[in-house]
């Protein structure tokens, strides 16, 4: 059996401190967490040319005057009476950004940035204990520093990253993400220190609080006490039969916080009519939704083709939805089964699946059926692995030059072209058409022209708005839409401000025949006044003073 592994259960069960990580000449796991950090800053660098978009961050940064002030105001809207979901942590960082960056959108994306970057180097940490001891086998090979390096790359440039990185609105992403790497890390050293005295109770305490700050930004880590345990049984080693009981006691201050998280939460959430109500989305959908979504988080992590920003739930499920369900059961099945043989595919799988748990459908708060960003922690046990297996690859052919050299030049293929997409999904971060426009690309809904509609009006461009109306109009049609006077009003009032007065004419002639509203006789009274119609005045009398103005949709929100 190889060596290039994660250690089985047992391996680790000294409490003695462990022996250098490295061998030979090669780079130190301090150096190889910096390469990392630092090769992600220079990919993702590309979005401090990128603005706002039109998906919550009107609602999270522009128009939110919670955070213009660093006051005590801010502390009570943060922690006492939350607008949105309780992550007062997320909120008072993007205050910190307005303080510092007023409503520049490169300072939101440098603080993310740099963020993620840190948390890549972090990422590398963590592969290292999870690696422990491998180092001094290597024999200055350095197939273990490279191992570190492909751990985090391929976590930290994969592009499921980018959405997490580049939407200001998803800070407590990467916010979260730096918090609960930090808080394993301390219980890892907790954990190698246990029995030495006052510093491993240190760094236990460090963790517990590390994990309380991780709540704060982000309540998805209410599983971390369960993590920290299939952490115990591998590849620490220590939770066993007889020392069952001991380790979740030491987890109770754990679970304690993340019971309180996950009240306020749903308190919160249920308070601002967040949660999708049970009787409107039943459990068997919920389930359903679940498995499909888990078989596509993991398709999308092995071949990251086709991400866009968001995965809406069909109104009516697709045949699809019930294999890939009934796949995801078996997975489950096979994984729980196989605990025993197949320990490192069994506890990554749940390392993957338990951070997965809190936004799968069971507890659904909106329209998506999956999303790129809620990948953020569940591909960190994928990553590591991953390059364990890599590592073993590559020990099992080194006899072979020319075999090792493919190997990791495969390895490192992957990696670049991993930076490659994700460079050019950030610029896809652009702007709001920018973004929308991917969407067209990959899946051209009727409702994507819509929301880039809303872009171009708000941007003076009227022509190009008409003309996304005009396809939404036509797919609205299509799929029997009974608000599609909405639309023809919009265009209408883009012909109008674009100067297309024959055509504003129309459209609000046809929003009237659909639904005759005070206000659309107004704006077609405005247009008919324009081209010298005299009957314009008695549009206008009809309106009864209702004058708009026409609604714009500004943002489609998404949690």
């Amino acid at each position: 059996m190889s060596k290039y592994r994660l250690p089985t259960p047992g391996s680790m069960k000294s409490e003695k401190s462990p022996k250098p990580l490295m061998g030979g000449n090669c780079l130190s796991t301090g150096s190889i967490a910096l390469i990392c950090a630092g090769i992600c800053l220079l990919v993702f660098l590309r979005a401090l040319s990128c603005g706002f978009v039109n998906i919550d961050d009107p609602f999270v940064v522009i128009r939110n005057p919670d955070i213009k002030n660093l006051d005590l105001n801010l502390l009570y809207r943060a922690f006492i009476d939350p607008q949105d979901l309780w992550i007062p942590l997320a909120w008072l960082s993007l205050a910190l950004d307005h303080a510092f960056w007023g409503l520049n959108p490169a300072g939101y994306h440098l603080t993310g940035i740099l963020l993620h970057s840190v948390n890549t180097g972090l990422v590398v940490l963590i592969a290292a204990r999870m690696f422990q001891g491998q180092g001094d086998r290597d024999k200055g090979r350095c197939i273990y520093p490279f191992m570190l390096l492909l751990a985090g790359l391929l976590w930290g440039l994969h592009p499921l990253r980018v959405e997490s990185v580049v939407w200001v609105s998803e800070r407590k992403d990467v916010l979260n993400g730096f918090f609960t790497f930090t808080a394993v890390l301390s219980y890892l050293r907790y954990v190698e220190r246990r029995g030495s005295g006052a510093s491993a109770q240190s760094f236990y305490l460090l963790s517990l609080a590390l994990f309380a700050c991780s709540l704060m930004s982000k309540s998805v880590t209410v599983v971390l006490p369960l993590m920290l345990l299939v952490l115990d049984r591998y590849p620490l080693g220590r939770l066993q039969r007889e020392q069952a009981g001991a380790l979740v006691v030491e987890k109770l201050p754990f679970l304690a916080l993340s019971v309180v998280s996950a009240v306020l939460t749903i308190y919160f959430a249920s308070h601002n009519s967040m949660l999708v109500a049970p009787e409107t989305f039943p459990l068997l959908k919920r389930l359903i939704v679940s498995g499909n979504a888990i078989i596509e988080y993991l398709r999308l992590i092995l071949l990251p083709v086709g991400i866009i920003h968001l995965y809406l739930i069909p109104s009516s499920l697709p045949l699809s939805y019930y294999i890939k369900a009934v796949f995801a059961v078996v997975l489950i099945l096979f994984a729980l089964k196989s605990v025993t043989k197949h320990p490192r595919f069994s506890f990554s799988l749940l390392l993957f699946l338990l951070p997965l748990l809190p936004v799968l459908a069971f507890f659904q708060n909106g329209g998506q059926a999956f999303a790129a960003r809620y990948t953020y922690l569940p591909s960190v046990s994928i990553a590591i692995v991953t390059a364990s297996l890599i590592g073993a690859g590559l020990q099992a052919v080194a006899g072979s030059a020319t075999a090792s050299r493919l190997a990791a030049s495969a390895a490192v293929l992957a990696v670049v072209s991993y930076a490659g997409v994700s460079y050019s999904l950030t610029g896809t971060w652009k702007n709001t058409a920018t973004l929308w426009s991917r969407y067209i690309e990959v899946r051209p809904m009727g409702s994507a022209y819509y929301f880039r509609s809303c872009y171009y009006k708000e941007t003076g461009e009227y022509s190009a708005a008409a003309r996304d109306l005009s396809v939404s109009i036509a797919m609205a049609e299509n799929a029997g839409m009974t608000e599609v006077f909405k639309l023809y009003a919009l265009r209408g009032d883009a012909y109008l401000r674009g100067g297309s007065y024959g055509e504003a004419v129309q459209d609000f002639s046809s929003a009237i025949a659909l639904a005759p509203r005070p206000a659309f006789y107004y704006y077609r009274g405005l247009a008919r006044e324009a081209l010298g119609d005299r009957d314009a005045e008695q549009d206008i009398k009809q309106a009864a003073g209702e004058v708009g103005p026409i609604e714009w949709y500004v943002e489609p929100v998404v949690k």
